[in-house]
């Protein structure tokens, strides 16, 4: 039986790897080796991003939670504790919203925190 070379499962591989490294900057989108390396660690990388997204996302949340609060009169940690006393169900990324966009509206939740608490 006759032998059967790799070359087109080879190129194959290859030429998938490079699609990926399209757009790095020199021998990383040009070589094979040093492309694979380079598209390994990006993989990598955009999975942790994607964890550390959501992350950040709350982040941003509890902070601008506590400029409204302390706006309020209440720091952040109250507030919360206040709205859970109250049970108001309610998520960060909610409350962020109503503290960018409605301040009236989170006038009355940090009031009803407030009275909660007292």
């Amino acid at each position: 039986m006759a032998r059967i070379k790799g070359g087109m499962n080879a190129r194959r591989k290859h030429n998938r790897v490079l699609k990926l490294a399209k757009g790095y900057r020199g021998a990383r989108s040009k070589q094979y080796r040093i492309a694979k390396q380079a598209v390994m660690r990006a993989l990598t990388s955009s999975y942790a991003g994607r964890k550390q997204r959501k992350r950040d996302f709350r982040k941003l949340w509890i902070t601008r939670i506590n400029a409204a609060a302390r706006l309020n009169g209440l720091s952040y940690s109250k507030f919360m504790h206040g709205l859970k006393l109250a049970e108001v169900d309610m998520n960060r990324k909610m409350l962020a919203e109503l503290a960018v966009n409605d301040a009236e509206g989170f006038k009355e939740l940090a009031e009803l925190a407030k009275s909660k608490i007292a």
